[in-house]
């Protein structure tokens, strides 16, 4: 019997990134302004396109590109979407921002957030399906998929409506399986895992705001944020994806919980935040925890995008809009009812798109920004070069949240991809100050 598989701790489904978020367009030699373009590659959630949004003027525009590793993850990526561009009127800001993280970040979700999850699928079931040419809303553009892409998108959504009923997963012993197989023989000693998890390695690369009981609670059952009162016993089927494993010479698809189990979803928008206030500490412990952080961070993010909305409104509280939404009984917000946003589009690219867009002459030399995840290095090639724009910077997310890689292997991972990057002919941006979370590049200069 094993000692369990240390490998499988961040799992094989990128839920959420391993990075805070990121204004991408103040990475690098110069603040990007005017028309920019974006490319994200692997990025697993909308942390880093919310807050680029977040710090634009009036007058930029921002289109960004993604490309993701699953058709369930860009399912994910376009709920989350949608949840984050539902208008005040319809949804309070502070009710919105709650339910976007307990859909982001719990395995087990109130039936109140379920229904509200059943709701934004079936308008995305029917964006994908049924607009061929143009997008139904800018920000949740789909066109450029395959045909075969759409299809297993629409089937995704349609299982999040109406789940299996005959082979129900429980998300509970789904969670359960994966603690067994990444921890073995140390199963009976959890709590100790978990404890130097956090305290030896989160607590010592800065991430001091998560709480134990919190960060222990998820580890334990997949539960990142309880803010209301409820009962948190839902699968929350957006987490769920098919594994293909190998029994007995046949490939079997197996149904379950595969992704993260040891960063946690606290990591994108809850360790670091500009309200300095947020990150006190009193007798050297954290008087806020990193889901407090997580709701001033994320609720910041959405009140940005209502005053970037395109069609203005009469301005509503939390109180009148939550008011509203009670007394209509939570009708469905269709996709024309979301925010516009002024000059920003967002437009998902086939899975294999990244080795294809050189081969194209609308992306030579296109992109301003290019940023690529910790489990998407293996994607970079020479050709990258052909599609980045002369100033253009890449942005390579590192192996620091990545618990279980020892330093050596960190190490090893940072070295990878300065090779990698001077093989496309990118060198490091030296005037750069190094974050140890992501590395910076710059094309070569000739």
């Amino acid at each position: 019997m094993s000692a369990g598989r240390a490998s499988e701790g961040a799992g094989c489904v990128n839920w959420w990134g391993f990075s805070p978020a990121r204004d991408l367009l103040r990475m690098g030699p110069m603040k990007l302004e005017g028309e920019t373009n974006v490319l994200l590659v692997g990025s697993g959630d909308p942390r880093h396109i919310l807050k680029t949004v977040a710090g634009l003027q009036n007058t930029d525009r921002l289109h960004v590109w993604v490309i993701e590793n699953s058709m369930e993850v860009v399912a994910r990526q376009l709920l989350l979407l949608y949840l984050a561009l539902i208008p005040p009127e319809s949804m309070g800001t502070n009710e919105k921002t709650e339910i976007f993280l307990e859909v982001f970040g719990n395995a087990e979700i109130r039936s109140q957030t379920e229904e509200t999850l059943r709701l934004v699928a079936s308008q995305l079931a029917l964006c994908v399906t049924e607009t061929l040419e143009t997008a139904a809303h800018p920000c949740l553009n789909t066109t450029l998929l395959k045909f075969k892409e759409r299809d297993e998108l629409a089937r995704i959504l349609k299982t999040w409506i109406q789940p299996p009923s005959s082979s129900p997963i429980s998300m509970s012993k789904a969670w359960d399986y994966r603690v067994r197989q990444h921890l073995g023989l140390r199963y009976d000693s959890k709590r100790g895992c978990f404890d130097w998890d956090l305290s030896m390695k989160l607590h010592q690369k800065g991430c001091g705001v998560i709480n134990k009981q919190q960060y222990v609670q998820w580890r334990e059952r997949g539960l990142a944020f309880e803010m209301r009162e409820g009962v948190y016993q839902t699968t929350n089927q957006s987490l769920l994806s098919s594994r293909v494993f190998r029994q007995k010479g046949d490939r079997v698809a197996v149904r379950g919980y595969w992704g993260d189990i040891v960063s946690s979803p606290y990591l994108s928008f809850g360790v670091e935040t500009e309200d300095k206030e947020l990150l006190k500490t009193q007798n050297e412990q954290h008087i806020k925890t990193a889901q407090d952080v997580s709701l001033a961070n994320v609720n910041t993010l959405f009140q940005w995008l209502s005053s970037r909305r395109g069609c203005p409104s009469s301005p509503h509280s939390d109180a009148e809009a939550e008011e509203a939404s009670k007394q209509s009984d939570r009708q469905p917000i269709t996709i024309n009812d979301l925010i516009h946003l002024n000059g920003i589009s967002v437009t998902f690219l086939p899975m294999d798109s990244l080795h294809k867009l050189p081969q194209k002459q609308k992306y030579s030399h296109f992109f301003n920004t290019i940023y690529v995840s910790a489990s998407c290095v293996h994607q970079l090639g020479p050709t990258l070069r052909q599609i980045a724009a002369p100033d253009a910077v890449l942005v390579v997310e590192l192996a620091k949240y990545i618990l279980d890689l020892n330093k050596e292997q960190e190490a090893g991972f940072a070295e990878t991809v300065a090779s990698i990057a001077l093989k496309a002919e990118f060198e490091p941006w030296q005037e750069g100050k190094s974050d140890d979370v992501h590395a910076l590049f710059v094309p070569q200069r000739k």
